[in-house]
């Protein structure tokens, strides 16, 4: 089985930053894309950025500039650099990653969430 574990959210000021990381352990044989959504009250819970196994990044619009994704594969860890956040990025955060685990002696690629990480801006 595999966990996906998030840190860094917290309350910040418009105009300024935060860094998200998430860190995957369990029996992980490699990891595939990962990405980050979030989801604020009332809303549908949208993708951030993402970014695969080869380093190929996308961004949601309204994020584009302002937000970051990348990973240290050694470490089976995502991170969100966020600056110039806004107060419409409030939301909490989940972090995703397809994995490559095993089981009864097979491979297989699953999906997998983290628990999410309150991000608020406040004006």
């Amino acid at each position: 089985q595999v966990q996906l574990v998030e840190s860094g959210g917290g309350l910040v000021q418009a105009g300024g930053s935060l860094r998200l990381s998430c860190g995957a352990s369990g029996r992980i044989f490699s990891i595939n894309d990962m990405g980050w959504y979030r989801q604020a009250p009332g809303k549908q819970r949208e993708l951030v950025a993402a970014i695969t196994s080869g380093g190929t990044t996308n961004y949601e619009d309204s994020v584009k500039g302002r937000f970051t994704i990348s990973r240290d594969n050694a470490k089976n860890t995502v991170y969100l650099q966020m600056n110039s956040l806004k107060p419409e990025d409030t939301a909490v955060y989940y972090c995703h990653a397809d994995v490559k685990t095993s089981r009864n002696s097979r491979y297989y690629t699953g999906s997998y969430w983290g628990q999410g990480t309150q991000v608020t801006v406040s004006s």
